[in-house]
């Protein structure tokens, strides 16, 4: 059986919970993690050195990175659905998510960090407006992008929203100021009718 290290609130691994929950895989998922500890224990070092959430192993195969492993595990179980089988498509999944990687994360995460995760006289408001201004144009961007599209490549829902919208419930969740952006909330309306995604990704912020 698949085992995955890591806790419920990361969202790392909570793009691979929601992408297991979409998929029907069984799983075995062992706290790890912040205060769970473990992952920096040598053991589980040797498996990831980077001693981050989330980890897997597959039947011997191990693997971390999140997206890699929606990637992958999208690919042996859900080949022409979750993972396109058309290369441009699967492309286009790709471009998605690793924009979310790239763009959208390294602003989300100061807000993220100093609003929910350390105490209000140690938080630095000065990045948390800079990063929320920042990420409010990637969100524009992609509220742009939703004009006509129910998924970010279009009708059906793939391995590319799965990243994506675990920042877009951060989006909304968060306690900041939002532009109105209809296309996007639409989308994540839309999401929240997955019971996968209600079950592993649209939780509260903690």
């Amino acid at each position: 059986m698949l085992k995955i290290w890591g806790r419920t609130n990361s969202i790392n691994v909570q793009k691979v919970l929601w992408c297991c929950g979409e998929l029907a895989i069984p799983y075995e998922r062992i706290d790890a993690g912040l205060q769970y500890g473990v992952n920096n224990t040598p053991e589980y070092k040797a498996m990831n050195p980077n001693a981050l959430v989330p980890t897997i192993n597959d039947d011997g195969f191990i693997l971390w990175e999140s997206q890699a492993i929606v990637r992958y595990l999208a690919r042996k179980h859900g080949l022409g659905a979750l993972c396109p089988s058309d290369p441009k498509a699967c492309a286009d999944a790709d471009r998605w998510m690793d924009w979310n990687a790239t763009t959208v994360w390294p602003n989300l995460r100061p807000i993220f960090w100093n609003l929910v995760r350390t105490p209000p006289d140690k938080r630095d408001m000065a990045l948390v407006n800079d990063s929320r201004n920042k990420l409010a144009v990637s969100m524009a961007i992609l509220d742009a992008h939703l004009a006509g599209r129910k998924y970010v490549i279009g009708d059906t829902f793939t391995m590319g929203d799965i990243p994506l919208c675990t920042a877009v419930v951060r989006w909304f969740k968060l306690p900041i100021e939002r532009e109105n952006l209809k296309n996007l909330e639409a989308y994540y309306r839309r999401l929240q009718g997955r019971a996968p995604f209600k079950q592993h990704a649209d939780l509260p912020l903690n």
